[in-house]
């Protein structure tokens, strides 16, 4: 495969406060203000002055290089403000980077947010026009494909009503389907697809599935992790603008998780305040073995008990306790819960124990984690922890044959059928 995006060493700088008034006299006058130790003459009064800021700068690309070859789907992730959303503007044109180079072989189609590119005086069939223009497509080639664009985007009564009557979610249905079907050699999709509904989100993943399929190349970035995992070939993680991991997708989402999860431990401690509080709190949830150790690496197949320490402000009854098992990416492969089992806890006040036994693991080698919640009904949460422990499944002989069974963190493994949480746990209070 020949290599269709190169970037080398690419920054980019921004001075923050240096936004200009608008015209040059007034940037004049502000100037010579300045200049004279003069406040600035057009603030209002009591306004502060938030542009005296030439010394403080931000990075937000520090040396980024990456190739990506045809046909590839490259996934980036990273949390808010790691550099994600400028590296895709660069590699659009929309910006220009500070420092380095990037050469990039065909046109590039970039969804960067909803309605990019779009004119809002424009009906939408003069939207669908006016973006094949700009990716240099002639008019022949988009009245072939305007059809299409149409019945996907689902916009049909409303193609020539002008897009600023859209709804968020036909805005981003008509500016995807613009995008993924006049033939881009490069398609590049920020964090945009969150606003559509659910059909519409599965249709626009299996499109980049097909857009890759026929030779094309896909830049995506998401914090849904489990479309990341599905989708993508290769995956880089940005973090406080500098490139930090690359590689099997896999990998770099369990790298990405490790970096981010203080509580990658076997156990999990409340260190907030109790006094003064109302509601139920999960207060230490550890992670045993079945000699009592804790741990949190498991072999396939042992058992798992998870030792959960509630604190309650007085004696309540008919709480709910719950669990979920995720896989690094996102997907759920177990659920737990206390109303499942016709379980009620009855709290004192203080400190209460329970424990959930799962007698058995039954689901592939891989990383999970655990989040729990505190119920009195259902959507009144008292406490809710999300994603709060991690921990491994080994892989086990289980059958005792010579072989590991074989499996990765992507779902159940070949006994998927005998995964059934009514036969997983058991529960039982002290």
């Amino acid at each position: 495969m020949s290599v269709v995006i190169s970037v080398e060493n690419i920054s980019k700088n921004y001075r923050l406060g240096q936004i200009g008034t608008g015209t040059f006299s007034r940037d004049l006058e502000v100037w010579w203000a300045k200049m004279r130790d003069k406040p600035n003459p057009l603030l209002r009064i009591g306004e502060k002055d938030h542009g005296d800021r030439d010394d403080e700068e931000l990075w937000a690309l520090r040396d980024v290089s990456f190739k990506v070859e045809q046909g590839e789907v490259l996934g980036i992730i990273g949390r808010n403000g790691a550099g994600k959303s400028t590296l895709l503007k660069i590699l659009s044109r929309v910006t220009a980077p500070t420092t380095g180079k990037i050469k990039v072989k065909g046109r590039i189609a970039s969804l960067l947010e909803v309605g990019t590119g779009f004119h809002p005086e424009l009906t939408g069939r003069e939207n669908i026009y006016l973006n094949g223009a700009i990716l240099g497509m002639s008019r022949k080639e988009i009245n072939l494909k305007f059809d299409e664009i149409v019945n996907f985007a689902e916009v049909e009564k409303f193609i020539d009503t002008p897009v600023k009557r859209y709804s968020s979610g036909m805005y981003v249905r008509l500016a995807f389907a613009v995008a993924a079907h006049l033939d881009p050699e490069i398609l590049v999709v920020d964090e945009v697809l969150a606003v559509g509904d659910s059909e519409f989100q599965k249709k626009c993943l299996g499109k980049m599935g097909d857009v890759a399929k026929e030779g094309r190349t896909v830049l995506l970035v998401s914090h849904n992790l489990a479309q990341i995992s599905n989708l993508s070939h290769n995956v880089i993680q940005l973090d406080n603008g500098r490139l930090v991991d690359a590689g099997n997708p896999d990998v770099v989402i369990s790298n990405y998780h490790q970096r981010n999860t203080d509580n990658n431990s076997s156990m999990y401690k409340y260190t907030g305040e109790l006094s003064g509080e109302s509601k139920c709190k999960i207060i230490q949830v550890r992670l045993l073995r079945n000699d009592r150790l804790p741990n949190n690496e498991f072999p396939m197949a042992d058992q798992l008990i998870i030792e959960t320490q509630i604190w309650a402000p007085l004696q309540i009854g008919n709480m709910q306790f719950g669990f979920d098992l995720t896989t690094i990416s996102g997907i759920r492969v177990a659920v737990g819960a206390t109303w499942i089992k016709k379980y009620n806890l009855e709290l004192n006040p203080g400190l209460n124990t329970l424990e959930v036994k799962i007698n058995s693991i039954r689901v592939a080698p891989g990383e999970y984690f655990l989040s729990f919640g505190l119920y009195k009904l259902p959507g009144d949460h008292h406490h809710f922890l999300s994603n709060c422990l991690i921990f491994s499944v080994i892989e086990k002989d289980i059958f005792q044959t010579g072989y590991l069974p074989t499996g990765n963190s992507q779902g159940l493994t070949w006994f998927e059928y005998e995964f059934y949480y009514n036969n997983l746990m058991t529960m039982e209070s002290k």
